[in-house]
């Protein structure tokens, strides 16, 4: 890991730009920190560190304030790193098919969303390596956002990972329900219950198909955009008990 840019935000918070090999990432840490402090993965849609930055570090700074570090990563094929053909294909016949009103097959989804979980989760992994190696960080460790199927791949695979808080959406392989009965972690599920992208009753069924004993849905009125403060809060407080 190669720290590129620090600096203090105006709230007692340090902000690191680093790489990982040819992976951007930011690292964000309390000032305040006496001892090493858990750490919340970061995870966002493939729409590159940039757009999303200033939804990352509103995230980012609800962690500092709870006394965790908090940390994400460019996905493969997004923002500055080398642009994925087969990824980019998929993504425009998925457009196609939102345009013309019609159901996303299982191959467009497929196709979308398998190779960005297979080079992504491994890729998250090196980066929580990285991460738990400086010394103001000790876990334990939780995962936050972005693409679901990602995060049910690193509840999976990944030991460290203790709780994680996931964004429900529809667009998930059939071979990710089976992973998802392997998921054993305790987990926070945010459903926008008017989401115009969404598939409710899909995402209804993924949560049914989580095996962790600890599992809770919390749906909320609104579209994808229209997530309330409340829901934050409740995601902010499910950390805090699983994290400290």
């Amino acid at each position: 890991m190669h720290v590129t840019s620090e600096r203090h935000l105006d709230d007692g918070v340090i902000e690191r730009a680093f790489t990982l090999g040819e992976i951007p990432g930011i690292l964000w840490t309390p000032m305040s920190a006496s001892a090493p402090v858990p750490l919340i993965l970061l995870g966002h849609p493939p729409l590159g560190l940039r757009a999303m930055y200033p939804r990352l570090v509103r995230r980012a700074r609800h962690a500092a304030a709870d006394g965790f570090a908090a940390a994400t990563i460019e996905l493969p094929g997004s923002g500055d790193r080398p642009r994925w053909p087969a990824v980019e294909q998929a993504r425009a016949e998925l457009r196609r098919a939102m345009e013309a009103g019609g159901p996303v097959g299982g191959e467009i989804t497929d196709a979308l969303i398998l190779p960005l979980v297979e080079k992504a989760v491994p890729e998250w992994q090196a980066a929580l390596d990285a991460l738990l190696a400086l010394p103001g960080i000790g876990g334990p460790v939780g995962y936050s956002g972005g693409v679901i199927s990602i995060g049910i791949r690193l509840a999976v695979v990944e030991p460290r990972i203790v709780a994680a808080g996931l964004f429900a959406g529809s667009l998930v392989p059939a071979a990710m329900f089976e992973e998802a009965r392997q998921v054993t972690v305790p987990l926070h599920v945010l459903l926008q219950w008017d989401d115009e992208g969404n598939d409710r009753q899909a995402a209804l069924d993924l949560f049914d198909a989580f095996g962790s004993k600890e599992k809770s849905l919390h749906a909320s009125m609104g579209g994808h955009t229209g997530v309330p403060q409340s829901a934050g809060e409740d995601a902010a407080g499910f950390f805090a008990r699983h994290l400290r």
